[in-house]
């Protein structure tokens, strides 16, 4: 089971999808079947995520876990979503802006304690 810091940024990446999927593919519901994939795709990589609870956002990573294509499509989504975040999800956006400022760590580090 993961723990707080990877659930929220599950939480996060979950709130920019649907706010990217909504402004671009018109869902009112749900996600389409592309954002489901980029959705899953996340979480999956935020599970397996090295680095687990010490870990910075993504986009200040070290290691780029994401494969090139999925990559591209989820700097879509944050472009998108990240300024539509300050006024959807206030709470969460300033939370992931302050994570954003952590400075990554060694894996080594970060698998060590």
């Amino acid at each position: 089971m993961a723990g707080p810091r990877i659930e929220r940024e599950k939480r996060t990446v979950s709130a920019m999808v649907r706010i990217h999927c909504r402004g671009r593919h018109g869902t009112r519901r749900g996600l389409c079947p592309e954002c489901t994939a980029l959705l899953e795709y996340a979480r999956a990589r935020l599970d397996g995520c090295r680095f687990g609870e010490a870990k910075p956002t993504c986009g200040g990573c070290a290691i780029h876990c994401y494969g090139p294509d999925m990559r591209v499509r989820i700097r879509e989504v944050m472009r998108y979503a990240g300024p539509r975040m300050m006024l959807r999800h206030p709470v969460m956006a300033v939370r992931h802006l302050v994570d954003g400022r952590r400075r990554p760590r060694d894996v080594d580090d970060a698998e060590a304690g």
